[in-house]
């Protein structure tokens, strides 16, 4: 029966990623991060996370919304821990539509993010998590768990891997931007075999790059090299989209340090009440 069981996971596995040839997509160039939150002992770098939210602010938040995010959560702790002052004052830049008076207003800490403004252009809130398992069985999660690779390198690389049209297209698509990370775009015939199947990496993408070197001012000095912003707006996104990962890792260290706990007292229990019927071993 397991075996079975094992051999049809196998088969749709390799049907799913058969699929994805037949559709002509092409693997993805990924660059693998060293971020702060990774890593069974790993947590969100403060500041960084409040320059990740300076480069939304002032970059994404122009298409991109949040509308998933509650305001106020920016002065949580293991967030970017914003003083409460602070997050009114950002708060107060959006204009809310109140839901019981229908007026506008300025908005609250309680309030969420605004939705993003551009139709078309999706809601950053979940989209990191949910490119978690990009480069393994879909939704599986199999290269953050073995790689240490995960949403926020996908972010990161879809922000930092645009490039110049390939030589099987040097027109390229027009209105579209080639990115080597971003395989759920346009493919030209000229880059595909004769089966259809891409290529090159990644495809095109409606959006164009939206970083360049000094494109924001960071208040602690810190260079604001393309890199560096992806990186930091990556790791931001992160946590919008998992803002209780960090307690949730230590509520499963907890976890198993008590079951290990458990699992040897009941083991020598175990031991200890069949002692005399075994007997000792020579």
């Amino acid at each position: 029966m397991i075996r079975k069981i094992a051999l049809s996971a196998a088969l749709a596995v390799v049907a799913t990623s058969g699929a994805a040839l037949a559709a002509g997509g092409g693997h993805r160039e990924i660059t693998d991060v060293a971020f702060a939150h990774e890593g069974p002992f790993g947590k969100f770098d403060q500041f960084q996370l409040q320059r990740g939210l300076q480069v939304y602010t002032e970059v994404c938040s122009a298409c991109h919304g949040l509308k998933y995010v509650p305001i106020r959560t920016l002065a949580d702790e293991g967030g970017p821990q914003l003083p409460e002052d602070q997050v009114r004052a950002y708060a107060e830049q959006f204009t809310v539509t109140d839901a019981e008076t229908g007026e506008d207003r300025a908005g609250l800490p309680t309030d969420h993010f605004p939705a993003s403004a551009m139709e078309g252009a999706p809601d950053l809130s979940l989209m990191t998590k949910a490119r978690a398992g990009f480069s393994g069985p879909y939704g599986t999660g199999m290269s953050q768990l073995f790689n240490g690779m995960g949403g926020a390198e996908y972010m990161y690389s879809l922000l930092t891997h645009y490039e110049e049209n390939p030589e099987c297209a040097p027109d390229g698509i027009d209105g579209f931007y080639y990115n080597t990370s971003f395989d759920k775009g346009a493919i030209p015939e000229t880059c595909k075999d004769e089966h259809g199947v891409s290529t090159i990496p990644g495809s095109w993408i409606a959006m164009p790059e939206p970083l360049a070197d000094d494109l924001v001012t960071y208040a602690d000095g810190t260079p604001a090299t393309k890199s560096q912003m992806a990186e930091d707006v990556s790791s931001f996104l992160m946590w919008a989209a998992e803002p209780k990962l960090m307690d949730r890792r230590e509520a499963g260290f907890k976890a198993v340090i008590f079951l290990t706990i458990l699992a040897s007292l009941l083991y020598l229990t175990n031991k200890r009440i069949w002692a005399g019927v075994k007997g000792k071993k020579a």
